[in-house]
């Protein structure tokens, strides 16, 4: 079954979407830090002193840069009129909609335990809206793996 025209510009909005959604977390994430006063001087606690932390960033990576070859692919698809590759689309949203699920969970479980032993005022709250976002964009992705899973031949 042939990708419809409003199949490719719905699979183009949800891609741009991703994108900005997953470059918006990723700079909220990166940003985030702390200034504690400790006994022994100021400690400064930053995102990647965690390492779930550092797994979500890699997933927000991995996402972004995913999301940008399909964007090229869905703008040459669009403009050419051409299939595209149904098959790279299909296995490619899956598995990047697992990637992005697997860091948002890890986010928020994190995020969940370490404000439950840690008053660090903002910092966690900065947490939770980048994975939030995080999870918004693997909607995002989850429903064009629904879309591209239709996009595929069926068979006799």
């Amino acid at each position: 079954m042939a990708k419809s025209t409003a199949s490719k510009v719905a699979s183009l909005v949800l891609r741009i979407l991703t994108i900005v959604l997953l470059l918006i977390s990723l700079i909220v994430l990166t940003t985030t830090s702390k200034t504690v006063e400790t006994d022994s001087g100021d400690l400064r606690l930053r995102f990647n002193d965690i390492i779930a932390y550092r797994y979500v960033l890699f997933t927000m990576v991995i996402g972004v840069a995913y999301s940008l070859l399909q964007l090229a692919f869905t703008i040459f698809s669009v403009i050419s009129g051409s299939e595209g590759n149904l098959i790279f689309d299909f296995y490619g949203d899956k598995i990047i909609s697992y990637v992005l699920a697997t860091g948002a969970g890890a986010g928020f479980g994190v995020t969940n335990d370490m404000k439950q032993l840690l008053e660090l005022g903002n910092f966690f709250e900065k947490s939770y809206a980048s994975i939030s976002l995080l999870f918004l964009a693997f909607i995002c992705t989850a429903v064009l793996s629904v879309l591209s899973s239709y996009a595929l031949p069926k068979p006799l």
